[in-house]
């Protein structure tokens, strides 16, 4: 083709349009770097505990030098006193606080779940010891240990991500096959069963990461998918496709490094530790130890949270199908008649 048969205005805008593509490019996948060190590392780097829920257990005369000590830790535990071992026992399996130091005659005595966080514990251990009076032996028990199989915990944290991804995955395929509506919440309810099938069999039945009671544990794997699906449908039915990039950041760039899955919610900075247990993957992983270590204690609030996420998701994925209809229904329009004439 001769130089003289292209258009005049390609030639003239193609220039522009490309330059502006990659200033684009350059702008912005720096951008993308810098939002997801931040996400990840900052949160990692800043792995401190912030009112740590810790229980103290004895009289009032034995705990006060413990609890002063403690004070003096500018705010990393949140103090909560029982009046003996046994109370403090409770209070660890019902998942109010991460461990508790109790005073006995021949020491302090330390009680940790490694099953609730593996770092948290350790660091327990490492601060009691240290506060203690030389040669003081601190005994240290383990009411709710981690599995044989997970005893740091990594395996378990590493789950939460793929779980993060299948519900992407769903989201994001139910979308660019064109189904909506009911089909849609259907196909995305049934992604999301089986997800929790296949995982709990992985995780509970072939890895031995999970001890709990395994419907218990499909179920709250199957409702973590569906309200990641849900969300990520839901909001590509609102918006258009752009709504899939936009549930990928909340749960990928996001939910991830916020779920505070390898440590404890309270060992992130604030904010992040608190928004990570209103997103998917923290508030799924917070319910999935809950119902496989600690009989189902305080999975009330992680399970609400991704019910309300898998039903505001899917209310709008039909939301988003109602309005399409109305948009592309046709406009009927009614021809006025005269009125007839009497003879």
């Amino acid at each position: 083709m001769s130089s003289a048969s292209v258009p005049s205005s390609y030639v003239a805008s193609t220039p522009p349009r490309h330059g502006r593509n990659m200033a684009a490019v350059i702008v912005l996948i720096p951008v993308l770097v810098a939002l997801a060190l931040w996400a990840f590392a900052w949160p990692a780097a800043r792995t401190a505990p912030r009112d740590l829920p810790l229980g103290v257990a004895g009289s009032v005369t034995a705990t006060a030098p413990i609890e002063k000590q403690l004070a003096q830790q500018n705010g990393a535990f949140e103090i909560h006193r029982y009046a003996d071992e046994a109370a403090a026992r409770d209070a660890i399996e019902d998942r109010t606080v991460y461990g508790a130091i109790v005073a006995t005659g021949q020491g302090p005595k330390l009680l940790t779940a490694s099953a609730a966080s593996p770092l948290v514990a350790q660091l327990l251990q490492q601060s009691v010891a240290g506060q203690a009076p030389e040669g003081t032996n601190v005994t240290t028990v383990d009411v709710v240990p981690a599995p044989a199989e997970d005893p740091r915990g990594a395996a378990l944290t590493s789950s939460v991500l793929p779980m993060g991804l299948a519900g992407v995955a769903a989201g994001s395929i139910a979308t660019l096959l064109g189904l909506r509506g009911f089909r849609a919440a259907g196909a995305l309810t049934g992604t999301a069963l089986f997800v929790g099938l296949v995982a709990a069999a992985l995780t509970h039945s072939w890895l031995g990461i999970l001890s709990g009671d395994w419907w218990v544990e499909a179920g709250a794997l199957s409702l973590s998918t569906l309200a990641v699906s849900g969300a990520v449908a839901g909001l590509a039915a609102l918006v258009g496709p752009p709504g899939i990039g936009l549930g990928a950041f909340l749960v990928v760039l996001l939910g991830n490094p916020f779920s505070g899955a390898s440590s404890a919610p309270e060992m992130l900075p604030e904010p992040v530790g608190t928004i990570g247990q209103w997103l998917p993957p923290g508030a799924g992983a917070s319910l999935l130890r809950s119902v496989s270590f600690f009989d189902g204690a305080a999975a009330t609030g992680p399970a609400l949270t991704l019910t309300w996420w898998a039903v505001l998701g899917l209310g709008a994925v039909l939301l988003g199908d109602t309005l399409k209809r109305r948009r592309s229904a046709p406009i009927k329009t009614v021809t006025a008649r005269e009125p007839a004439l009497v003879n």
